[in-house]
């Protein structure tokens, strides 16, 4: 690349499963060259809830250090990549309200001609994946942003199958993140990258 891509992978996680998806990918996008920033949205649960669940008390203390996301990071990228665990279909209330803070980079048009892209955690099977996705996207077609979705632009998709984005079944905790699901980050990662590079250039050139 001629130009170095930005790429923000902003995402929100609390046990941890969406972070290490997270992680993959901004690897995976900085081995291509990119200059990737990996954060993560505020947290909203009060201290007794993250306290009542193990697991979401340990996460949360393991990324401590990570930044957290604002809208200067979402207009200094040329790609951005969300992550989230599902909400009753839905993305979580975290990255919700970050989404929701963006409104002033909207109205000056600023978040438009980016390349966004998503992926998704469920504790079950089927538990939302698709529609907690396409209600990402929903937010993504007001910016006036590209969707770059994975498709089935490479074997490992027929493997993991979801078009939309990396999604992974955690099986209330039991479930670790494997292969199948860091293959389908990686590429989904080096996708983001490609074309947020080719649209920079044909912008630029335009």
């Amino acid at each position: 690349m001629s130009t170095t891509v930005k790429i923000a992978v902003i995402y929100y996680s609390s046990t941890g499963f969406s972070a290490e998806i997270a992680k993959e990918i901004a690897e995976a996008a900085a081995k291509t060259g990119a200059e990737v920033r990996l954060l993560k949205t505020a947290e909203l649960a009060p201290d007794a809830a993250i306290a009542s669940n193990e697991a979401w008390q340990a996460h949360a203390a393991a990324s401590a250090g990570i930044p957290t996301a604002t809208p200067d990071d979402v207009e200094w990228a040329d790609g951005v990549i969300f992550g989230t665990p599902t909400r009753f279909g839905n993305v979580s209330s975290q990255l919700k309200q970050f989404l929701d803070t963006l409104g002033g980079l909207w109205a000056q048009g600023r978040l438009a001609d980016k390349v966004y892209s998503g992926f998704v955690t469920t504790a079950t099977t089927h538990g939302g994946q698709e529609s907690t996705l396409l209600a990402l996207y929903n937010s993504i077609h007001h910016f006036g942003g590209l969707i770059v979705s994975p498709g089935y632009t490479d074997p490992v998709k027929f493997v993991d199958g979801n078009p939309y984005g990396t999604s992974h079944v955690d099986a209330q905790g039991n479930n670790p993140i494997g292969e199948e699901t860091r293959n389908a980050a990686r590429h989904q990662a080096e996708r983001v990258v490609r074309i947020a590079g080719a649209l920079q250039s044909g912008l630029a050139a335009a």
